[in-house]
């Protein structure tokens, strides 16, 4: 039985999707839904100024802290189309490596199943997020939905 949805989220539309889904499986289920975003900070090694490194990593945090609020706010919207009451929701803000964070998340929370969403990004951006995706997949030990 599925009592705890990990769903990890980069903010993309594909995550979105995800998030319906996670919603439904929630609604079958009565599980909980644990909203990830990972904040990689391993860029802000490469700038070489404390300070803007600070100001860096604060405005990112802001940022993700509000579209991670954004997300689950329009999650929580679409639920079933009204019909799903009482799913219930937590958020989970951690940094590191994205997949290494969302693999030590599904032991410590006591994952049954993760769902994410395809990448929604191009570019390098879309090669690093396969990458954790690719990563996520081959390494849990419980199933992964990949949603697009």
């Amino acid at each position: 039985m599925v009592k705890k949805i990990l769903l990890p989220t980069d903010g993309s539309e594909n995550a979105i999707k995800a998030g319906e889904y996670a919603i439904s499986l929630a609604d079958m289920s009565g599980a909980e839904i644990l909203i990830l975003n990972v904040i990689d900070t391993s860029y802000l090694n490469a700038i070489p100024q404390p300070e803007v490194r600070e100001s860096v990593d604060e405005e990112l945090r802001n940022d993700m802290e509000n579209a991670v609020k954004k997300f689950e706010e329009t999650i929580e919207d679409n639920k079933c189309g009204g019909t799903c009451k009482n799913i219930n929701f937590k958020v989970l803000l951690k940094e590191g490596n994205p997949s290494e964070v969302i693999l030590k998340t599904i032991v410590d929370e006591e994952i049954d199943q993760v769902v994410m969403g395809k990448s929604g990004k191009h570019g390098l951006e879309k090669f690093l997020l396969g990458r954790t995706t690719d990563r996520v997949v081959k390494e849990s030990k419980v199933p992964v939905n990949i949603i697009s």
